[in-house]
């Protein structure tokens, strides 16, 4: 069922409620009226009478003859007089008798000095009238029929005015629906226009105010999110296949050239130097690729654990300098542990290792002395690491850079690189919910200072 169908049906089902509790609070409030009402008029015919038949001396024929002759003699009360002994003094009409009193009723009445009840659909009162000190039995009965006529026109009229106010609510709402709900169907027919291929389309935010906005405004922050994300797609793409097609033409051409002719041992072995070369730049480049898909899962999908951050420092150091014998690493303690937790992270070590290799081997690969001094610090809510060099530094131009995949600055003709280690630190030390900062002078060298919250 669309929204708008159930916001017509929530709309006209609310109103109805409430229009049927206003028409059911007047007919029977109305109703109520009527018979207390009616009840009063009753005592009142009744009393009327017995002041005539006690006071008045007014002979029981013309009262018989009064009542025998009104005009509306079908809806006439009817008075019954009774003694307390349950003797018959005066009635209207002794031969209808709408009442047929019995001793049980006068003993009611002399009990309860007034009842009133129904019989059928006439009313019947009954109440005690003193006169000079004697107690009598007064009855009065009869049907409201002008007043249940109205009460029947009143109902009538409500009931007809309910269902035609239920039909006018119904188009309302569904009128109302459709004009609330315009915006989010020229929102669904916009979006149905974009694709992949036009993404910088946006929808009409509106006001920016409401909640139909909010919508629209965060559906375009999340076409802006997906645009980027397919720029730097095509841009990481890009340049991986160009990466990739590097090395596979240098081998390719490496070996055409070794086939076209006869060679010496010498030649062949530094062919195959070359071969191994390009092969091991490939292998680096898909180490690094993998490790960049690890670090862009889904933060819920890696393990994380608590561990040691000087611990990790210590493998990666041992596994730099065990993949390349020239380097030399230097760890320094600044503080005392006290607390194993001031140095303790939640994390992955797989990936902090992959993090504090690609800094230490830049350090290394970028200084003539190929050495990295890291330190390692605390406070009261951070671990500080300090990874810094003496190398050849990052002018002031490529530091705002430093950090997009496959960027490499003028020192790429210094040592060779794909440019995916620094950006897959940066990405790993941020889904550490920790900070990265750089600071680089030309010719002097590199500082990174990374801050992580611990355990």
């Amino acid at each position: 069922m669309q929204i708008k169908t159930r916001l017509t049906l929530l709309f006209t089902s609310l109103i109805a409620a409430l229009l049927l509790a206003f028409v059911l609070t007047v007919y029977f409030t109305s109703s109520e009226t009527r018979e207390d009402e009616y009840f009063k008029r009753l005592k009142q015919q009744g009393a009327t009478k017995a002041n005539l038949f006690f006071d008045t001396k007014v002979l029981p024929e013309v009262l018989q003859l009064i009542y025998k002759k009104a005009p509306n003699a079908l809806y006439q009360e009817e008075v019954a007089i009774y003694d307390s002994s349950f003797n018959l003094l005066y009635h209207d009409a002794v031969e209808l008798d709408k009442v047929k009193e019995t001793r049980g009723m006068i003993d009611s009445i002399i009990a309860l000095k007034q009842i009133q009840f129904y019989i059928k659909n006439m009313q019947v009162v009954g109440f005690m009238y003193e006169h000079n000190n004697n107690h009598y039995i007064v009855t009065s009965a009869s049907v409201d029929g002008y007043g249940l006529a109205k009460l029947a026109n009143l109902r009538n009229t409500l009931l007809i005015a309910f269902l035609v106010s239920i039909v006018v609510i119904f188009f309302v709402g569904k009128f109302l629906s459709k004009k609330a709900l315009q915006p989010v169907s020229t929102m669904v027919d916009k979006v149905k226009k974009i694709t992949a291929t036009n993404l910088d389309l946006r929808i009409d935010e509106g006001n920016r105010k409401d909640e139909i906005a909010a919508l629209a405004i965060t559906f375009n922050e999340m076409l802006n999110r997906l645009e980027n994300s397919f720029d730097a797609q095509k841009h990481f793409v890009s340049n991986i296949s160009h990466e990739l097609r590097t090395p596979l033409t240098a081998m390719l051409a490496e070996m055409q050239l070794t086939i076209q002719k006869d060679r010496s041992s010498s030649e062949y072995k530094q062919s195959i130097e070359h071969i191994i070369s390009d092969t091991q730049k490939l292998i680096r480049l898909s180490s690094s690729l993998l490790d960049l898909a690890k670090a862009n899962y889904d933060q819920t999908e890696i393990a994380f654990k608590e561990m040691r951050l000087d611990e990790i420092l210590l493998d990666a150091s041992n596994e730099v300098v065990h993949n390349q014998p020239g380097y030399k690493i230097n760890v320094a303690f600044e503080k005392e542990i006290e607390d194993d937790s001031f140095i303790s992270v939640q994390g992955n070590e797989y990936l902090l290792k992959v993090a504090f290799v690609n800094l230490m081997e830049n350090g290394c690969k970028f200084s003539k002395n190929k050495q990295s001094n890291v330190s390692i610090s605390y406070d009261e809510q951070n671990i500080i690491l300090s990874f810094s060099d003496n190398g050849i530094g990052i002018s002031q131009n490529e530091l705002q850079h430093i950090f997009k995949p496959f960027f490499r600055g003028k020192n790429k003709k210094f040592a060779d690189g794909n440019g995916i280690g620094l950006f897959l630190t940066h990405k790993i030390i941020t889904l550490h919910k920790g900070d990265i900062i750089i600071k680089s002078v030309e010719n002097v060298g590199t500082t990174f200072k990374i801050i992580i919250p611990h355990s």
